[in-house]
């Protein structure tokens, strides 16, 4: 995997709007963030065009990545938020280019479309984190400030991930690198020129919001149809909020276990990163990690994810 060099006091990132438009308040919230964080946010004046449900037509947006990309005075790329319309840039995006320049790039949710392919088509390290609107925003109350500065700027592993809250459901041991992302993003690309298609033994990610147990089941089952369970060495889920029946029955979990009985890896519940009840954890996708379900269950990562 490529990776990206380490970021620096005073570095310039780039905030652009991939998806949905958002909230100017919000916004300036999240730039100030970054200013604490000793970082310099810029953005073109097109981050605020609305189209609808969008934040602009896709050429526009998929333009402004590039030449944010493209940019060597710009050392990173931030989502402004995510939402809907991610996906709409991709195939106006040249991998050739953005290959040539490594770069961090950090986003979750429906942004999980641009990191699988930086991951998977350029084969280069993208960060699951925070975006401006959606985490920095509510500063320490959004975001784990630690694995996000960690892993961006320090070009070292970043070990075991607290283990508080964490549920294995199936034990065992796994390492491979770590992918994936919001479950309906996943699924959607199949069947795309930029379909989700991980190596065998990785270890899987899934993130999800406000998704009815009997759609994570549905959504699920097509992944498992599709293979891509079947090559995975373990599965993380995240904290999937307001994902359980209104009445308490069926949850989320309990739906997401079922329907994953046959899986052989380690399963673990729980690892609060992107859509969290509290600050989200950044994780590295590209990078190795090993994964310890048990009584005391760890996902440690074994790889630096920065140069």
């Amino acid at each position: 995997m490529l990776k990206p060099r380490a970021l620096r006091p005073n570095d310039r990132l780039s905030v652009i709007a991939p998806a949905s438009p958002f909230e100017r308040d919000l916004f300036e919230q999240g730039l100030a963030e970054l200013r604490d964080l000793s970082f310099e946010p810029v953005y073109e004046p097109s981050v605020f065009y609305k189209r609808e449900y969008v934040a602009g037509d896709p050429t526009t947006r998929a333009e402004a990545f590039m030449r944010a990309w493209s940019d060597d005075s710009v050392a990173g790329v931030v989502a402004a938020r995510g939402g809907y319309g991610s996906v709409q840039l991709l195939p106006y995006l040249d991998a050739e280019s953005i290959c040539c320049r490594p770069k961090v790039f950090v986003g979750y949710s429906d942004l999980t479309a641009m990191l699988n392919y930086l991951t998977g088509r350029c084969g280069m390290v993208a960060f699951h984190g925070p975006t401006v609107v959606g985490s920095l925003a509510s500063g320490i109350k959004g975001y784990d400030r630690q694995s996000f500065l960690r892993l961006l700027m320090q070009p070292e592993p970043l070990g075991e991930l607290s283990s508080d809250g964490l549920e294995c459901v199936r034990s065992g041991e796994a390492s491979g690198v770590l992918l994936g992302g919001t479950l309906t993003q996943l699924v959607a690309s199949l069947g795309t020129p930029f379909a989700f298609a991980p190596p065998k033994g990785f270890v899987l990610f899934l993130d999800e919001v406000g998704e009815r147990p009997y759609r994570l089941d549905r959504m699920l089952t097509q992944l498992m149809q599709s293979g891509i369970i079947d090559l995975a060495s373990a599965i993380i889920v995240g904290e999937f909020p307001e994902c359980d029946e209104p009445g308490g029955h069926p949850t989320a979990y309990g739906t997401m276990v079922d329907v994953l009985r046959d899986f052989r890896g380690p399963i673990i519940l729980g690892l609060p990163s992107g859509h969290t009840r509290g600050p989200g954890i950044t994780l590295p996708f590209g990078v190795k990690v090993h994964i310890t379900g048990g009584t005391h269950s760890r996902i440690s990562i074994n790889e630096a994810a920065v140069v």
